[in-house]
């Protein structure tokens, strides 16, 4: 049923999984057998099971030779547009879009007003977080952070660490399952995006549901727009449509057309 709803595979981790879940039958004081026919009776669950199930594990500048292949590479080649649309597909608690937000305004490459950040996930409970924009000063998502880009992005408090509105008014956040048939995209609903983070989502995935969501993520990726996976996925061979970019530090794709 979780494969199903959310494309997330469990096969190898059962104890993991049952570990989690029983958490949520002591909170509801049922048994495995109720549980499935309350999900089944109650779709909003789902969201309670999935804050439970789901990894979010994150921090700032994570990854960061792909931030600075965007910022050399990418988004010179961008920069004639009249705005650039980049999506952060699996968001978490904001680190990664909060972070692409900063090292535009931080590297003078193009402006940061002409650039719509969106982000997304299908945790609700980490997008309320996402959405505050501050972070607990013992938290570890600061562990890859400079400190002169925490002086100037960030207002200290008594607990803590806020972006500042200039940052984080630039990103905007909902709620998507990226395997759902019915968020495939249409020109109605979303936007086109010119660059696609979707890192460290797929190596949860199977082959069929990695295969779906990429094309998921095609459809509302503009013809010639980047992908970037993180370092241990790879969709190479895959899916015709996407080009391997390799670099001395990493690697990402570009989508078949476009003039870039």
């Amino acid at each position: 049923m979780i494969h199903k709803y959310c494309g997330i595979k469990y096969d190898d981790n059962l104890f993991s999984l049952n570990s989690k879940v029983q958490q949520r039958l002591g909170a509801l004081q049922v048994s495995l057998r109720d549980y499935l026919l309350y999900l089944e009776a109650t779709p909003g669950e789902w969201d309670t099971l999935v804050e439970s199930i789901t990894i979010n594990e994150t921090y700032f500048f994570r990854e960061e030779m792909q931030m600075q292949e965007m910022m050399n590479n990418v988004l010179p080649k961008l920069a004639a547009n009249d705005s650039i649309r980049i999506w952060s597909a699996a968001c978490s608690t904001g680190e990664e879009p909060y972070t692409i937000a900063m090292s535009i305004a931080n590297s003078h490459v193009i402006p940061l007003s002409k650039v719509e950040i969106y982000a997304t996930d299908i945790n609700r409970k980490v997008l309320q977080l996402a959405e505050q924009g501050w972070y607990s000063k013992t938290s570890m998502c600061f562990r890859r952070t400079p400190q002169e880009m925490k002086n100037k992005f960030f207002i200290k408090d008594e607990l803590g660490y806020r972006l500042r509105d200039s940052i984080r008014e630039r990103v905007q956040f909902s709620h998507i399952n990226l395997t759902d048939e019915d968020r495939k995209a249409s020109s109605q609903d979303r936007p086109l995006m010119d660059v696609i983070f979707c890192r460290n989502v797929l190596i949860y995935f199977d082959q069929p549901t990695v295969r779906q969501v990429i094309q998921h993520l095609s459809q509302w990726l503009k013809p010639g727009g980047y992908l970037f996976l993180g370092h241990a996925e790879t969709i190479t061979g895959m899916i015709e449509e996407f080009q391997t970019i390799n670099t001395a530090t990493t690697h990402y794709y570009r989508k078949s057309g476009g003039s870039q």
